[in-house]
């Protein structure tokens, strides 16, 4: 004997969207150390970290990194302790 189960109406049937890590400009931090640190917790090639840096600089923000929120809260306190503005978020559907 098998059992159905049914899906109550209007129950969250969405799939767990993944998480962004978002880096803020700030007036503060100089555009070689936002590099370095990019490099430094990302391991991303002086080019990539390069292109994000001027994405923080010139659009005020870049996404840095994505994946489960447990990942984000840990690269999020990774760049508050560099001291660079970093805040997360769901990825838009």
């Amino acid at each position: 004997m098998s059992t159905v189960t049914d899906i109550e109406r209007g129950s969250d049937t969405t799939v767990d969207r993944p998480w962004i890590v978002i880096v803020w400009n700030d007036p503060i931090n100089l555009m070689v150390y936002v590099t370095w640190v990019f490099q430094k917790l990302f391991g991303y090639s002086l080019e990539k970290a390069t292109s994000l840096m001027l994405d923080v600089h010139e659009k005020g923000r870049a996404v840095v990194s994505n994946g489960t929120r447990e990942r984000a809260e840990v690269d999020v306190q990774r760049l508050h302790e560099h001291g660079l503005w970093a805040t997360m978020q769901q990825e838009d559907a």
